[in-house]
């Protein structure tokens, strides 16, 4: 499980097809002091395992089902991702449970920035329109944040500065594509009440 507090982005320094599906390898600094093979990691917003590890990075591979769900399946070398290491007993709380298991794929529709932050604007699938609240949690690519506003086919969140400069969400522009997950708790709910 993670917070979705982003703790650096990291880069795509290899992504080649492997026989059980990708093999990543991610370039970072920051994240690597408490970082070991075996350790889970938030790549994008995807939970992925450490396979391999050195001085410059890591490495882990990407079953067929997450590279057809996820951006991870177009991911070239270059790419930048958000990272964030799995919480432990002590992490503090400061975003929302996120387990890196993302629903799917939507765009960025429109961008207003304001000043250093800006108000983006993403397309909201109907299959997930359900499962997002204003005022509610989302996680774009990994990181936490409040939906500030909800129509039928859309939803927006407000980038504070903060986020902008320490997340790849600070880039992005209309047409780009990011992993979405909803709030594991309007998940459970919707089960409840939803007779299947």
């Amino acid at each position: 499980m993670f917070t979705g507090i982003v703790e650096e982005i990291g880069t795509v320094r290899h992504a080649a097809p492997s026989p059980s599906g990708a093999r990543l390898e991610i370039a970072c600094q920051r994240v690597l002091d408490r970082l070991s093979i075996d350790d889970s990691v938030n790549v994008a917003g995807v939970c992925l395992t450490v396979v391999q590890r050195d001085d410059r990075g890591f490495a882990a591979d990407v079953v067929p089902e997450t590279l057809a769900r996820t951006t991870l399946g177009t991911a070239t070398r270059g790419a930048r991702v958000n990272l964030e290491l799995a919480a432990t007993p002590t992490t503090a709380l400061g975003g929302h449970f996120v387990q890196g298991h993302v629903d799917g794929v939507t765009e960025l529709l429109t961008r207003k920035d304001a000043g250093e932050g800006a108000r983006l604007r993403f397309a909201l699938p109907r299959a997930f329109a359900r499962l997002v609240v204003e005022k509610g949690f989302v996680t774009l690519d990994g990181v936490s944040l409040t939906v500030a506003d909800l129509g039928r086919t859309f939803f927006e969140i407000a980038l504070i500065p903060h986020t902008a400069a320490r997340t790849t969400l600070g880039a992005l522009r209309p047409g780009d594509p990011v992993n979405l997950e909803t709030d594991v708790i309007a998940k459970y709910v919707r089960r409840i009440l939803v007779k299947p």
